[in-house]
């Protein structure tokens, strides 16, 4: 299943860049996130980005190992974590528009196995939730470049 959110953020695509690529202190300004732990930082580049992320669902804290699998600056970020036989896979993309820079977020959903995919059946119930979510990170971090970009004018 894959879910979709998008944003159009007054700023440069590398303030854009900047703000989703500080994974170490997203916590602070992205409200979902309840706690970030680093575990492995790659010596050069995003790719190898390891990290533990803690998000509050459904009233309880929930904690995934995430890693970063693909990157190009100021292009797309691609993020991965498995948990409970499921891959999940999310795509930050970035793309200039007329009125700033338009970031999107994608998140796929994989099933790994027969027990996985008889748990994915109710899946397309919680769409909207998934797609709200995504939707409040992104507007997150629209207000973060927003507000950088308004204080150093």
């Amino acid at each position: 299943m894959t879910v979709e959110a998008e944003v159009t953020i007054k700023g440069t695509t590398a303030a854009v860049w900047s703000a989703i690529t500080d994974i170490e202190h997203a916590a602070e300004s992205i409200s979902g996130i309840e706690k970030i732990e680093l575990i492995e930082q790659p010596k050069d580049g995003l790719v190898g980005l390891r990290w533990r992320e803690t998000r509050i669902y459904f009233g309880k804290p929930a904690t995934v190992e995430k890693h970063i699998t693909e990157a190009v600056d100021n292009r797309f970020c691609t993020t991965q974590a498995e948990s409970d036989g499921f891959v999940f896979l999310s795509t930050m993309t970035l793309s200039e528009s007329g009125s700033g820079v338009t970031l999107t977020s994608s998140h796929d959903t994989r099933p790994q196995g027969l027990v996985a995919r008889l748990k994915s059946i109710p899946m397309p119930l919680f769409r909207g939730i998934l797609k709200k979510a995504l939707l409040q990170d992104l507007t997150d971090i629209k207000t973060l470049v927003e507000r950088r970009g308004s204080a150093a004018s």
